[in-house]
């Protein structure tokens, strides 16, 4: 048996190990924090596939449920497909690792995470990347790290590093930090309105905080690392390489792409593409090159073209400066019927959201294995079509990449959100891309933001996102010599580029940020450039978004849930309920109203229903039963349920376990033959009780008076609705 080796991080309660699990593997490591442990391997493929031109890496993270010491839920009893949790978790781990990878390196690696103990303390998602920087750096892969990861909070105005998930339901910052020993590499997460200035404070607070773990990871090398492999580089053959950059000069490929829109630009690279692959033909003929010669050599052109311009005249492609946005528009209401709507433009990127209300049961309750929310009332789903793009292919389910980008929309526009006892509404916005030309999850949340407040969700206050990326250029170390930060940045500037920096929030401050570099680390100089460039930008983002719609509507839609909160003794909660739920569903179907009671044994009922009449009956009958008190009176009118049919009437039970006897002559204001002529058992129907016997206690109800007051009532509210409608005229002329 191999020797076992661990290294602890004593500041963070982390532990490494290898050595005795997963053998065979080119890298293994536990991580191990509390009694949450998680085992992360790492294997590259010998060979590559036939005219592959990329770098396959896949990771992918898989929580188990016997590490909470639970059995999955479904028929199969085994884990299925991943939930969001994991593909989130797998993308924070693919991020940071991928840049460190040698250029020219597209053997496959595969890096997996298994959970294999949760103590409901520690989230496993900062081990997951840790440990994904381990297995690598001690296996034969080549790779550049290593690298650490923290999750940085901000609890009582102190940061915490790693805190436990306990300690971030006080946390105005969730801040995931990912860097190499010198410099940022990757951060990700959400804040509270947090200004430039402190956001920058907790950036040098994660970059503090990851020392301890790259010292650790680096001992475990020393003790357990094996000799990296030499693996061939792919690369452009020097013959085919002189030939392409011949027909396809530099100035002749930024000619092709300068001025001209996104369409126009890729025609025009594709026809050099031909026109240089006519040329390899004619000379080297059809067997002495392949595409992956092509395309290295034109990424590296376009790389070069993109970059130029902008670092020696600060001009970009389409003829903006480094700080210059798109044309923006926005509108709201774009669509009929739905609760709220929006579309948001910025160039060629298109966004279409849309906003339902609906009760608060319809939150996504969550099946978290290492603890933390249970539930969400606030959903953002975003959405990517092929022909966003202009392509067609597979219209499928979300991909990992479309969860992540709503993932990023929705936290970013949660800090804003009105706390659940203000607007008790469960939220789902759905983001439709209808074109995507660079920064498709910004606009998600511009447009998201929009419809929020074309909905009536009164949101504390509007936000706006904006990508910023980078171009530099390298001394001969490979240390940046020359380096420009752009706004808002078109899909080539993000794919030829070296960062996507992406920055969300108001004008007070920042709640949603996301970074990705293709560089292996950004310096901080860099990095509080584009945190206050970026800042600018929003503040004009925010003045068109404005302009369209300056405050979240007063009113909800025709179409939306209008909801009455009531407050009920606590006690009465299960008298409410009734037995396995009878009594509130027999509330439920009789009214035709929605009732939901809090979750925190408050008392509060909320009532939903687009009909004001099925809303005043559910609170009538709310009222009757946990009111001031349970017993039928006399003069009042209920809706009840038919119970019993006699030749004599019928009798309604109008609260529960209370009922009394309709006679037949008070059916109807006609002469009734048989009382199944009017009504059947398990009807609902209106009544009044019109007397209670003292002696007995029995009930009399006539559901022919309860008719004959409802029809003495319409002309009122019939007479009472012009005036209303006046009103509301006249009030929006003023406005």
């Amino acid at each position: 048996m191999k020797q076992k080796y661990n290294v602890t991080v004593a500041e963070l309660g982390m532990t490494f190990s290898t050595g005795s699990i997963a053998q065979l593997a080119g890298g293994a490591v536990n991580v191990n924090v509390g009694e949450t442990n998680i085992l992360v391997t790492a294997c590259a493929a010998q060979t590559m596939r036939p005219g592959q031109d990329f770098f396959p890496l896949t990771v992918d993270y898989r929580e188990k449920y016997a590490a909470a010491g639970r059995f999955p839920g479904g028929y199969f009893k085994r884990e299925g497909r991943p939930s969001e949790k994991e593909i989130l978790t797998s993308r924070l781990c693919d991020r940071p690792c991928r840049p460190l990878f040698p250029e020219g390196f597209l053997n496959e690696v595969q890096i997996i995470g298994q959970l294999l103990s949760a103590d409901q303390i520690n989230d496993a998602d900062i081990s997951m990347v840790n440990g994904a920087s381990a297995a690598l750096a001690i296996s034969d892969i080549p790779w550049g790290g290593p690298i650490a990861c923290v999750r940085v909070a901000e609890i009582d105005g102190e940061f915490v590093a790693n805190p436990t998930i306990e300690q971030m339901f006080s946390s105005s910052l969730d801040l995931i930090y990912v860097g190499t020993e010198a410099e940022m590499l990757m951060i990700e997460g959400s804040a509270d309105q947090i200004t430039e200035e402190r956001f920058i404070e907790a950036l040098e607070f994660g970059q503090k905080s990851i020392q301890p773990i790259i010292k650790a990871i680096k001992e475990l090398v020393s003790l357990a690392g094996k000799p990296k492999a030499v693996f061939p580089l792919v690369k452009a053959t020097p013959e085919a390489r002189a030939i392409i950059e011949r027909v396809a000069p530099a100035d002749k490929v930024s000619a092709a792409i300068f001025g001209f829109e996104k369409a126009v630009r890729s025609a025009n690279i594709k026809a050099l593409k031909e026109e240089a692959k006519a040329a390899l033909t004619a000379e080297l003929g059809a067997d002495k090159f392949t595409d992956v010669d092509l395309n290295i050599v034109f990424e590296d052109l376009q790389y070069k073209a993109y970059r130029q311009t902008v670092l020696e005249r600060g001009v970009r492609a389409d003829k903006r400066d480094a700080k210059s946005l798109r044309p923006l528009e926005a509108q709201v209401g774009v669509l009929p019927r739905v609760h709220g709507s929006a579309m948001f433009q910025r160039g060629d990127t298109q966004n279409i959201a849309i906003t339902t209300l609906g009760p608060t049961k319809e939150a996504q309750h969550l099946d978290a294995l290492t603890g933390g929310v249970t539930s969400k009332s606030f959903l953002l789903h975003y959405n990517f079509p092929p022909f966003s793009v202009g392509e067609a292919g597979r219209f499928i389910g979300p991909g990992r990449r479309e969860i992540g980008h709503g993932a990023l929309a929705e936290r970013s526009l949660v800090p804003v959100l009105p706390p659940e006892d203000v607007f008790p509404y469960s939220i789902r916005v759905v983001s439709e891309i209808m074109a995507s030309n660079g920064s498709t999850s910004m606009a998600s949340i511009c447009g998201g933001c929009l419809s929020l407040m074309d909905a009536g969700v009164p949101i504390i206050a509007p936000v706006a996102g904006i990508s910023c990326g980078l171009m530099t250029s390298n001394k001969d170390d490979g240390s940046i010599d020359k380096w420009v930060t752009i706004t808002d940045i078109l899909g080539e500037e993000d794919h030829f580029g070296d960062m996507d920096f992406k920055l969300a929030g108001t004008t007070k401050g920042i709640t949603g940020f996301q970074l990705d570099l293709k560089i292996k680390g950004l310096p901080f100089e860099i990095a509080k450039t584009a945190i206050f460039q970026a800042r600018d930008a929003r503040v004009e983002i925010l003045k068109t978004m404005l302009a369209a719609l300056p405050a979240p509507r007063t009113d909800l839609s025709t179409y939306a849930p209008r909801i009455q909160t009531i407050q009920i003794n606590p006690e009465k909660i299960g008298l409410l309920i009734g037995p396995g739920g009878k009594t509130i569903r027999r509330i439920t179907e009789t009214t035709g109203a929605q009732v939901d009671i809090s979750d925190d044994d408050s008392g509060k009922v909320f009532i939903y229903s687009n009909n004001a009449d099925a809303m005043n009956r559910a609170v009538q009958e709310i009222d009757a039963l946990c009111g001031g008190g349970s017993q039928i009176e006399d003069g009042k009118i209920y809706t009840g349920r038919v119970t019993g049919v006699k030749d004599f009437g019928a009798f309604v039970e109008c609260l529960p376990g209370k009922e009394g006897l309709v006679h037949i002559s008070e059916l109807a204001d006609f002469r009734v033959r048989r009382t199944e002529d009017v009504v059947k058992v398990g009807d609902s129907i209106t009544v009044k009780c019109i007397g209670i016997d003292e002696r007995s206690g029995k009930v009399r109800l006539s559901r022919k008076a309860a008719m004959a007051e409802i029809e003495a009532q319409k002309p009122a509210a019939e007479a009472a609705a012009p005036a209303a409608e006046e009103a509301t005229s006249e009030e929006s002329k003023s406005e």
